[in-house]
């Protein structure tokens, strides 16, 4: 079925003429060379007609009909049309050879698809791995991104237009709520140079929608938004003198009704007034709309939205309005908006759980991170004074500098990604940031006087290194929750304007190497983070070992240098460590101060042992101790490693399983002794490398495109990986010449080994331990129920300020307040080895398992004896379950009354 046709009027045009026909075009088309249709007689008519609509040129013409030719025997037809493989073709090719001569939308109207439908087309005809570049890749993930963006902006727009409109007319209601929305499209294009960021965006909206809604008839409001705009009408406004155009008077913040629009929303006020006051303002002065007390006219905005439209590109989001099938996200995806308007009641005991949309979702994390933070300071505190005072060199005024300057580079640079005007924003975010870093330092260091029982840690305190990758990690968290989970980046190779991890590295001109030290220490010593953010921080730890700390101007390459000249003893992680656990008892001071080499000229201070563990400390007469940092890192780095490779294994070579262990060794020398082969790559390039040699060698057949095919199935891979891999200095190629060119020519004498009779001894297989980011948010499933048990921790909100949500996922049969029932279950979870687990599942041979301990370390320990409160506990658990199932057939009963009342 082709898209609807939306109606032309009110100012917006008529994109639904049918191919073939005579378009309106657009201003850019009228620059495009001329299409000549008697050199494309070889080829389909219809092809070239649909060429002629979308005003092509001749090359991208020839060139997007290479690739059907490429892809036809493969394609199979959508709705007896090839036309969408052709309007995928004709995308690609305008894209890589930079001749765009139509929008996203006229080519949508052209061939019938909506967004999502294009990009699942795109994606199957990628099977081939040269068919989409990495240009277009990237250009496609950004269109996609800015219609996930746009698509949650629209359904909150409509849902909190319910909210503050009540317009009887329907013909006005659709008028008013087209200013709205084509206002905010415009403001948005004009002020903010990064569209996608959705809270920034979402603030904007705010501003637009004060700005419609004090311009309103009094009669088309809910009765809030009248009180609201009441309290200013009052009071007479001035109208700024058109007269005076050298001093305009910035137009009036309605601070009361702004207020209640973020109240409702959720939204933090000062951020929204940042918003109005440095950005809106200038688009109104832009627009001449400050001084109006008028809404502006559709047909105005819309003529110049479409000029910006025109100017991009991409997909025309006035069509939200229409619900034109080009924008719909289909039945699946999208998300249902409640048009009434949610009160929260107090006392209310059944409450529905509203639907976590991406902008509800990125709020709500805000809100609980500012709530974290609330008693946090953005300078340091007295307890970390007494530190900083203790040192012996205080490093009190070094720090208070660095946060400054780091202030000023911070938000330029954010200011650059997001918009020229949006730096007061940068500031804020910062300001979070810098109280995240102090609290989080407080609790490092009391965590390292408890370990140390000492209190000068000026070595520590002094590493300029350890304070901008702390201050980093804490903004690093603090940018993510304002991404929200729903729509973050995990990318590495995104847009240039991309506020997520790994631009903060660039921001601060950081080694990716330096930054991994502090993650661990940071996720221990602040208990408080959410799940998702901690996984955030695993996956930003994961990109560094796999390529970021490998670039070529890496510390990691210094160490390994130091660690090859110690000889055969200090290497960076001997192999037969591998088969045991990994021990996460690293500290930052640590990471930080290892490799310990003083000069023989060094002073008292640069010798300044504070914040080490003696066994870590040179010992006169006998060898400099391994980096520490080195060690660690390549620990996580084989096991990371060899996982990617067990889980890419189990897709292609199940049935040759004496294949794995070889592979791995393979990989694993390679990664310790030929490691120059990572500079400027990816771990996942050598590790499909080794997997192809070791076929090759052992006469397996499996061919590379199988192997790129599997690879793209496995979780956050980027194309680029093996598109452009890096062959020489300025050189990029596929991998398969970075295997032919590269990696076979280093390790053709040690891949022939495995072909002999006597091949080389196989490494050991990495002891896999529990992931170290999960002991303090996984809960733990009660044996034979749905129960999920998690450690008690202090309350983040009071009950007067929880969401519905917040106060339902902590009431289980009763009401909020007492922790001391929480407590008692938790005590008894504490004490108990869960040894019954096996016996409940049918097992006849229980074995002891580890017990959890919901403790601040979050270690495991193994003790397998018997507990007296087990009994207790799973009579508790059971009661609890029964209640919890009560209160749901309860509540399925009074919904299908509610359905079907009796007489």
């Amino acid at each position: 079925m082709s898209p609807k046709k939306r109606s032309s009027g009110n100012g917006t045009p008529n994109r639904g003429n049918k191919p073939g026909r005579k378009k309106s075009s657009s201003p850019d088309s009228q620059l495009s060379p001329v299409f000549t249709v008697e050199k494309h007689k070889d080829k389909d008519s219809d092809f070239v007609i649909l060429c002629v609509d979308l005003k092509v040129t001749d090359p991208v013409c020839d060139n997007a009909w290479a690739s059907w030719e490429s892809v036809a025997k493969s394609a199979e037809k959508v709705n007896n049309s090839n036309r969408p493989h052709w309007g995928a073709c004709l995308y690609v090719s305008a894209v890589d050879m930079e001749e765009i001569s139509f929008t996203f939308t006229e080519l949508q109207k052209a061939v019938g698809l909506s967004v999502k439908q294009f990009f699942k087309l795109v994606k199957k005809m990628d099977e081939n791995m040269d068919t989409i570049s990495p240009k277009v890749n990237s250009a496609l993930s950004k269109l996609e991104k800015k219609y996930e963006v746009s698509l949650a902006l629209y359904q909150r727009f409509v849902k909190t237009c319910a909210k503050i409109y009540s317009v009887p007319n329907e013909e006005e209601r659709k008028e008013l709520l087209r200013s709205t929305w084509t206002m905010f499209l415009l403001a948005k294009g004009s002020v903010l140079q990064m569209e996608d960021d959705l809270v920034i965006a979402f603030q904007l909206l705010l501003c637009v929608l004060e700005f419609c809604t004090k311009r309103c008839p009094s009669t088309f409001l809910q009765p809030l938004y009248k009180i609201a705009i009441g309290a200013t009408t009052q009071s007479p406004q001035t109208r700024t003198s058109r007269r005076n155009k050298a001093k305009p008077r910035p137009p009036e913040v309605d601070a009361q009704l702004l207020e209640t629009l973020c109240r409702e929303s959720d939204c933090s006020v000062d951020e929204v007034k940042n918003m109005y006051q440095s950005s809106f303002c200038a688009f109104l002065d832009s627009m001449i709309l400050s001084g109006s007390q008028e809404l502006p006219s559709v047909e105005v905005l819309s003529k110049k939205y479409e000029a910006l439209y025109y100017k991009n590109k991409d997909f025309d989001a006035r069509l939200f309005l229409v619900d034109d099938e080009t924008l719909s996200p289909g039945k699946v995806e999208a998300v249902k908006v409640d048009m009434t308007p949610r009160k929260n009641h107090c006392g209310e005991e059944n409450v529905l759980i509203p639907p976590q949309t991406p902008i509800r979702s990125a709020l709500n994390s805000i809100q609980q991170l500012r709530g974290e933070l609330t008693s946090a300071s953005d300078q340091p505190s007295a307890n970390l004074i007494v530190y900083f005072r203790n040192c012996s060199v205080d490093p009190s005024d070094e720090i208070t500098k660095r946060v400054e300057q780091l202030s000023q580079i911070f938000c330029q640079k954010f200011a650059a990604a997001v918009g020229q005007r949006c730096e007061g924003l940068g500031k804020k975010r910062f300001t979070l940031g810098v109280q995240l870093y102090y609290k989080v330092m407080e609790s490092m260091l009391k965590s390292e006087e408890k370990r140390l029982s000492v209190q000068n840690f000026s070595k520590l305190l002094n590493n300029a290194t350890f304070h901008t990758s702390l201050l980093a990690c804490a903004l690093e968290v603090v940018m993510a929750t304002y991404v929200g989970t729903s729509l973050k980046n995990v990318n590495e190779n995104g847009n240039e304007t991309d506020l997520c991890f790994p631009w903060i590295l660039e921001v601060f001109q950081l080694y990716a190497f330096d930054f991994y030290k502090v993650i661990e220490s940071f996720i221990k010593a602040e208990p408080t983070l959410k799940h998702d953010m901690i996984e955030h921080l695993g996956r930003c730890e994961q990109q560094i070992m796999e390529s970021l700390a490998w670039k070529a101007d890496s510390p990691l390459f210094e160490l390994l240098r130091q660690s090859r000249e110690e000889g055969p003893g200090e290497q960076a992680e001997p192999p037969a460590t591998l088969n045991q656990p990994l021990l996460h008892n690293h500290t930052a001071a640590d990471l930080y101060l290892s490799p310990l080499r003083p000069s023989r000229r060094a002073t008292a201070a640069e010798t300044d042992t504070s914040a080490v563990p003696s066994s870590q400390l040179p010992v006169p007469g006998t060898r400099q101790h391994r980096s520490n940092s080195l060690s660690l890192f390549y620990k996580k780095l084989y096991r990371m490693a060899y996982l990617r490779l067990k889980m890419l294994f189990s897709h292609l070579l199940s049935s040759h399983p004496e294949l794995e262990h070889i592979i791995w060794t393979l990989l694993q020398h390679t990664l310790q002794n030929e490691y120059e082969l990572m500079k400027d790559r990816h771990l996942d390039q050598l590790m499909m490398s080794a997997m192809y040699a070791i076929c090759k060698v052992k006469n397996v057949d499996l061919r590379f495109k199988t192997i790129v095919t599997a690879y793209k199935e496995l979780p956050n891979t980027n194309q680029e990986t093996f598109k452009r891999v890096l062959i020489r200095e300025g050189q990029y190629d596929s991998i398969i010449v970075f295997y032919n060119l590269v990696f076979m020519q280093e390790l053709k004498t040690n891949i022939l080994q495995y072909y002999s009779s006597r091949p080389p001894p196989l490494s050991p297989i990495p002891h896999i331990p529990r992931s170290p980011y999960k002991y303090c948010s996984s809960p733990l499933r009660v044996p034979g129920g749905n129960v999920y048990i998690s450690p008690l921790k202090s309350n983040r909100m009071t009950p007067t300020v929880m969401t519905p949500r917040s106060r339902i996922l902590v009431s289980i049969g009763e009401s909020f307040g007492s922790s001391d029932k929480f407590q008692k279950i938790n005590q008894m979870v504490s004490s108990t080895d869960w040894s019954m687990k096996r016996r409940l599942e049918g097992d006849s041979a229980p074995k002891p398992l580890k017990r959890l301990r919901f403790d601040v370390d979050g270690q495991d320990e193994a003790d397998g004896s018997k507990s007296s409160g087990e009994s207790t506990l799973i009579q508790k658990l059971t009661e609890m379950s029964s209640a919890r199932s009560r209160m749901q057939e309860q509540k399925l009963k009074e919904e299908a009354e509610k359905e079907d009342p009796k007489p």
